[in-house]
């Protein structure tokens, strides 16, 4: 079977009104289909991941306001002194055990070590997240309810 032969039974196919016509000689196999008899066209879509480039942040000239070096070395000096508590995982962080119940701790709370602090949910298991220090609950560093990352500060504890 020559091309020829080949683009004929297309046409004939195509106006035969056939679905489907599948064809074997020796060593060639030849399908082919048509939409007829159907409702509606489909379509074969493949999916492809294409990972979003995060475009660099456009340059804004805004004023600049001068800071004292005296200002701005106790605030670093302090955060020196407090354990930053991460998160262990990815998930969704979470104040209280419900919604409309108490927060585990608020700022000013004096914890201990085994002190359950928040919750985070990863894939529908909420995980009890403990305080690994003593300490004084300084600054809550996420919203209730947001996203968290791997490795991310969740909390400030002043150990002393």
């Amino acid at each position: 079977m020559d091309i020829k032969d080949i683009q004929n039974l297309i046409k004939f196919v195509s106006k035969a009104e056939v679905a489907e016509v599948s064809i074997k000689q020796e060593d060639i196999e030849i399908k082919i289909k048509t939409l007829h008899g159907q409702s509606s066209k489909t379509v074969d879509v493949q999916q492809v991941y294409v990972p979003q480039l995060q475009a660099p942040a456009p340059v804004v000239n805004a004023p600049q306001v001068p800071v004292s070096t005296e200002e701005a070395a106790p605030v670093a000096e302090e955060n020196n002194n407090y354990i930053t508590v991460k998160s262990p995982m990815i998930g969704t962080f979470y104040r209280a055990a419900g919604p409309g119940k108490e927060p585990f701790v608020q700022v000013g709370d004096t914890i201990a070590e085994g002190k359950v602090l928040c919750i985070v949910e990863a894939m529908k298991l909420f995980n009890e997240i403990e305080a690994e220090v003593s300490g004084k609950i300084v600054k809550i560093l996420v919203d209730d309810a947001t996203p968290v990352e791997y490795d991310q500060p969740l909390f400030l504890v002043d150990p002393s």
